[in-house]
């Protein structure tokens, strides 16, 4: 293999493929990238057994071929040379040789043919999704995924897709985020796929905020975006996601309108005195008004007071400050809606103008 090219045409593909590289790994060969080269295309390969991220791009080929090289030392030679500088880079008796005028660095190398690569089953659906929109349904509900669950089909974001929607849902058992997107997909059979929690916060930082359209490949055992020059491959998580719908509280006859900012900061302020371990407030909501207060072992306590849109009878209610906060964060528009049964039930939280993401927090006893 050897071919020569800009810094830059190498730093950006290193830095996107990094992401999935782990530090610490119980494979040598899983600390480096795979590089393939043929026909002018440098195609870079990354993974971690559970995620597989390929970046394709152009260089100047003097000879084809593939070997792997430590991600992070490849990473760390590109990014310490100057800006613009051009790169040559050689294989010699099993070492990768790159060279930048004077400057010459040395990495070792690892038998390609060994390098894992995740395997695909068949029985695929594809379908074509704009990258915001698929962005955008990650980013509203992803926050409430679990962390380490033993219930392990909550450590990752439920995907549901029908030829009417496309919906991501999210909860670790407290709280419950939602978001729907009414749009025609090109495909038959209704599919619930459950993507890992690492899957998604590297979806998440590699699709853009923008309209152009992405390919998604659905399998049996896996989940696959193809963005230009790029392709994220990702296994799913074997499991029966819980019925998500059984638990959202639609019939919620208290409904609370406030500003976001002014909730926002309102819970904010608060926050700062509750306890630390179980980050509790009580929320009393009054005709007009709702108050937040929290105390903490130290004795210490916290009131604010914001104004609100409110007619029915004077309720409190505890809640996880830290939970409450994430739900106002996400609701899209400057009006938050809390709907609520009873000073015993969960909140249903969304914009006052749209119900296509919905937030549901449960009480906690204080």
């Amino acid at each position: 293999m050897k071919f020569t090219t800009q810094r830059e045409n190498l730093l950006r593909p290193l830095q996107l493929v990094s992401g999935v590289v782990e530090r610490k790994q119980t494979l040598p060969i899983l600390s480096n990238v795979l590089l393939s080269l043929d026909e002018g295309v440098l195609t870079f390969t990354a993974t971690d057994l559970e995620t597989e991220i390929v970046v394709r791009t152009t260089v100047d080929q003097d000879l084809g071929g593939k070997t792997t090289v430590p991600v992070r030392k490849f990473q760390d030679t590109c990014r310490a040379l100057p800006e613009e500088a051009s790169l040559g880079f050689e294989m010699t008796d099993d070492k990768a040789q790159i060279r930048s005028g004077k400057t010459r660095f040395s990495l070792t190398t690892l038998p390609a043919d060994e390098f894992p690569l995740i395997e695909a089953r068949l029985n695929q659906s594809s379908f074509k999704i704009s990258q915001k929109v698929l962005k955008h349904i990650i980013d509203k509900t992803a926050f409430a995924m679990a962390t380490q669950d033993v219930r392990y089909y909550l450590n990752g974001l439920l995907l549901e897709t029908t030829p009417e929607r496309i919906r991501a849902v999210a909860t670790d058992g407290h709280r419950l985020a939602m978001c729907t997107c009414e749009m025609t997909l090109e495909m038959e059979i209704p599919q619930q796929s459950i993507i890992p929690r690492k899957g998604v916060l590297e979806l998440s930082r590699l699709l853009e905020d923008v309209d152009d359209e992405t390919e998604v490949t659905i399998g049996d055992n896996f989940f696959r975006v193809e963005l230009p020059e790029l392709t994220f491959t990702t296994k799913l998580v074997d499991g029966k996601y819980p019925n998500y719908e059984a638990v959202i509280p639609r019939d919620g006859d208290k409904i609370v309108h406030a500003d976001k900012n002014e909730l926002r900061q309102c819970l904010i302020r608060t926050a700062i005195l509750s306890n630390e371990k179980y980050r509790g407030i009580r929320i009393e909501i009054a005709p007009g008004v709702l108050v937040a207060s929290a105390n903490n072992p130290e004795q210490e306590e916290a009131r604010d007071e914001i104004t609100v849109d409110y007619q029915g009878e004077q309720v409190a209610i505890g809640f996880n400050v830290n939970y409450l906060t994430d739900a106002v964060n996400a609701v899209s528009g400057d009006t938050v809606k809390i709907a609520f049964t009873d000073a015993n039930g969960s909140a249903l939280i969304s914009s006052k103008d749209s119900d296509d993401c919905l937030y549901v927090v449960m009480p906690m006893r204080l």
